[in-house]
């Protein structure tokens, strides 16, 4: 974002009747400072715009957002632009300031009709099918599907990176970051403020602040505790051609070049044995270190010893590789 710490665009707001904004998309948004108000652009959503309520009791108006990445959200407009910055590629996770940002979120009910208020959601429900059904004689019934009830959307409706592929688009969140030769399979989730820097394999869970680096792969049901998952402040972060295995957890960083078994969840308190062979072979006691005294550091394989039962941290020259051919998205 160079030096710049402010972001602009035109937004499409959804507004319900008690004057909430449910939802604001913004298809372009611009780093820098923003033009005075005689030399904005023109904001194309003419189209789009309903200045009478529509059956979901939901207005649509355009808004002109400009917004002090420095400075906390400030209302619903403000925090929608910052998660489609991290969405569209131009903030990375961690480089804005998003305290507060569910305060200034309302509860939305995600439909296949767009943003629907909670408090009426089930009268406007009835209404938006009796419409649709009217509009159209003799076509099968329409019925409102809800897909979720949250303050964040799903990615995928308001931004599409570039050369991700995303196997259920339900478990990616406005906000994550995906870099391209990302692959988030059906198990996969990201969440915002969180993501990719690199080509990645996504097939276990990546929480709010955790950012993982190019090569890597999260394995299948395997999780990294973030700053909403009990982390508190610290961000973990994965390094480049580093493994999660598949059910395994971090509650520390990984380094370059590191593996952490199927399986197996190390915290920051998890006690470790560092593996020396110089010292089994002179008989000598191994180290015992917590997981935090470990945390980022390049080239580990965490390990159970299967025979002991103790968390072994061992030396590996090199990192994973991942199939070039099946991130080419």
């Amino acid at each position: 974002m160079a030096d710049q710490r402010t972001a602009w665009g035109w937004g499409l707001a959804s507004i319900d009747a008690a004057g909430t904004t449910l939802d604001v998309w913004y298809p372009k948004l611009t780093i820098g400072p923003a033009p005075s108000e005689t030399d904005r652009p023109a904001h194309g959503f003419d189209a789009f715009v309903r200045k009478e309520a529509d059956a979901r009791g939901v207005r649509r108006v355009p808004v002109f957002t400009v917004s002090d990445l420095d400075a906390a959200p400030a209302d619903a407009a403000d925090a929608y632009l910052r998660l489609h910055l991290l969405s569209m590629r131009l903030a990375k996770p961690n480089t804005l300031n998003l305290e507060g940002i569910f305060g200034v979120l309302a509860n939305v009910v995600w439909t296949n009709y767009g943003p629907f208020a909670i408090e009426d959601f089930a009268l406007r429900k009835m209404d938006v099918q009796a419409a649709a059904n009217h509009a159209v004689n003799g076509a099968p019934a329409a019925n409102v599907e809800v897909m979720l009830v949250d303050k964040m959307p799903r990615m995928v409706d308001y931004v599409v990176p570039t050369g991700v592929r995303i196997g259920n688009a339900d478990r990616v969140r406005l906000g994550a970051y995906l870099s391209e030769g990302t692959t988030v399979m059906h198990e996969g989730f990201v969440n915002f403020n969180a993501g990719t820097l690199g080509v990645s394999m996504v097939e276990g869970r990546i929480s709010q602040g955790v950012v993982v680096g190019n090569g890597s792969d999260i394995g299948g049901g395997a999780s990294i505790m973030g700053t909403l998952s009990g982390g508190g402040k610290l961000r973990n972060s994965i390094g480049e051609h580093s493994l999660l295995g598949a059910n395994a957890g971090i509650g520390i960083s990984l380094g370059d070049n590191c593996v952490v078994e199927a399986g197996l969840y190390v915290t920051a308190g998890t006690k470790v044995t560092v593996y020396d062979k110089a010292k089994v072979a002179a008989g000598e006691p191994l180290d015992v270190v917590k997981g935090a005294d470990l945390s980022g550091k390049n080239n580990i394989l965490f390990i159970r010893n299967s025979v002991s039962g103790r968390i072994e941290a061992r030396y590996r020259k090199v990192g994973i590789a991942l199939n070039e051919k099946l991130h080419k998205n």
